[in-house]
């Protein structure tokens, strides 16, 4: 498994009061390794799949704290240092009744550069997933579509995500439906699912979408997902695993993603598939941060 995205570090700051503007709130602030590609790659990983992980990081202590996490839990990382942009940083800032805002600087992700991109990981017999963040933004553009050109001419299976819904809606769903053509999977929320489609239902999302992608898969938080198929008329459909989450749990969608992947890979039915991909996100909502707890591996 390739993974192309994001290598972030995380802040995460949960409130435990209503904010007070112009002063102070007292919190908790807690900093995790994060971005979407790098969380993807580790939640991979610790499943067992070797996996990994193209992308740029600064020269600064803490993207090398960064990598060397990566190489914890076994990922073979592939990073560019970056002399000039720090690595990336993400605010996540909780309110007290848990709503999420994220204030992100992509940092050296911005700058990952076509000729970042390891020519010995593209081959018939691996699947390329790229982080819609790197899609999305307009420096990174050219090396992600790169990669996906290069999976296609090597015969790589590929799937994509759709980032976060409002740089997506501001990138235009036209836009993003042409430079993932060849793509054989999309992720998407039901946001996500919503920008790209104009619907609101995510089961008529979802059937819109197979138009450009022969499978779809469409998280709903806690409605639970769905997989629909280009070439068949239903649609699969699973529950949410019933959870307590941790209050500075971030990185479900991404555990979701990784738990979905291998089993639908191997062949295995998309309800199984979706079955394992909730019990992966109902672990990781029981942490706080993105990333697997190497203690309970």
């Amino acid at each position: 498994m390739v993974v192309i995205g994001d290598l972030m570090t995380d802040a995460v700051a949960r409130a435990f009061h209503p904010l007070a503007r112009g002063s102070d709130t007292p919190a908790s602030v807690i900093t995790y390794g994060g971005g979407s590609g790098a969380n993807v790659a580790a939640w991979l990983a610790i499943e067992g799949t070797e996996t990994t992980f193209v992308g740029r990081r600064g020269s600064d202590i803490t993207g090398r704290t960064r990598e060397m996490e990566l190489m914890g839990y076994g990922i073979d990382s592939r990073l560019v240092m970056d002399p000039e942009r720090p690595t990336g940083t993400c605010v996540v800032m909780i309110t007290h009744r848990g709503d999420r805002t994220m204030l992100s600087d992509p940092g050296a992700n911005a700058r990952l550069q076509p000729e970042d991109l390891p020519r010995d990981v593209f081959g018939p017999d691996g699947h390329l997933h790229v982080s819609g963040y790197t899609l999305i933004n307009d420096d990174s553009r050219r090396a992600a579509r790169m990669a996906l050109r290069m999976a296609r001419e090597t015969g790589m299976s590929i799937s994509v995500d759709g980032g976060s819904h409002a740089p997506l809606e501001r990138a235009g769903a036209e836009n993003y439906l042409d430079w993932t053509n060849g793509a054989r999977l999309l992720f998407a929320n039901s946001d996500q699912a919503r920008v790209l489609t104009g619907r609101d239902e995510p089961e008529a999302a979802a059937k819109v979408l197979t138009a450009w992608f022969p499978n779809v898969v469409i998280k709903m938080g806690d409605e639970g997902a769905l997989w629909a198929s280009k070439t068949r008329d239903d649609i699969v459909t699973v529950p949410a695993e019933p959870v307590e989450p941790s209050p500075g749990s971030i990185g479900a969608g991404d555990a979701f993603i990784a738990g979905f992947l291998p089993p639908w890979l191997a062949g295995r039915h998309p309800k199984d598939a979706l079955g394992h991909a909730q019990l992966l996100a109902a672990r990781a909502l029981h942490q706080p941060g993105a990333r697997p707890d190497l203690g309970d591996s």
